[in-house]
């Protein structure tokens, strides 16, 4: 099965067209006003009209009011959410829109136990714990700490750059792959030949995943 690819951290249209025409399947805009990666709803939605069919328009957010998602989600015209803060099952559930739940990796976590709880998520995003970050650390994580069987789906983050993806593949074997900083020439501003050849990369495995 094809390994699905999400780009985050997207605040240019040009960037955006890049990855789709790259191949990517989603494209990730941070709603989260502390990051140096955060596009206002409006500038999203400006983006979001020239994706093609079929493309997910993701919106991530890290510890937001509901007011704040139900604003947002709205103006930008998003097609997924994405929790990358403590949000609580609860909370991420309702919403009118599917929505993945981020997860930093520790030894001490139980993923399985946090994908049970976030039952209702279409996955687990799984990045690399650094203490007072959310992520986009460009660091990856002990991929050994992932449990064999998990009772949802997930998305591999973390430290994923054009040199790294091909092994990152063949030891994990994910159901799709997040990138951002490995595909960026500065934060927010991301690199068209930095894209194609993590793209490459990701292609360069599909025969492995199908096996």
């Amino acid at each position: 099965m094809r390994v699905r690819v999400k780009i985050c951290g997207i605040t240019r249209p040009e960037d955006a067209i890049a990855a789709v025409q790259c191949g990517a399947d989603a494209i990730g805009f941070i709603l989260w006003s502390q990051s140096e990666r955060y596009i206002a709803p409006a500038a999203v939605r400006r983006i979001v009209k020239l994706l093609p069919p079929f493309v997910h328009a993701v919106g991530v957010y890290v510890n937001p009011d509901k007011s704040w998602v139900e604003e947002s989600c709205s103006a930008a015209g998003l097609s997924l959410l994405q929790f990358h803060g403590d949000e609580s099952p609860e909370f991420c559930a309702q919403f009118c829109l599917p929505y993945i739940k981020a997860v930093r990796v520790r030894a001490e976590l139980d993923l399985v136990q946090y994908a049970r709880q976030h039952e209702h998520a279409q996955g687990l995003l799984l990045d690399t714990y650094t203490a007072g970050k959310p992520g986009g650390t460009g660091q990856v994580f002990d991929w050994k700490l992932i449990p064999a069987t998990m009772s949802l789906p997930w998305i591999l983050s973390g430290g994923l750059h054009p040199g790294n993806i091909a092994d990152a593949i063949k030891q994990t074997r994910p159901l799709a792959i997040d990138v951002s900083s490995g595909v960026e020439s500065a934060k927010g501003i991301k690199d068209v030949t930095k894209i194609s050849a993590f793209m490459q990369g990701v292609k360069s495995c599909e025969d492995l995943q199908s096996s």
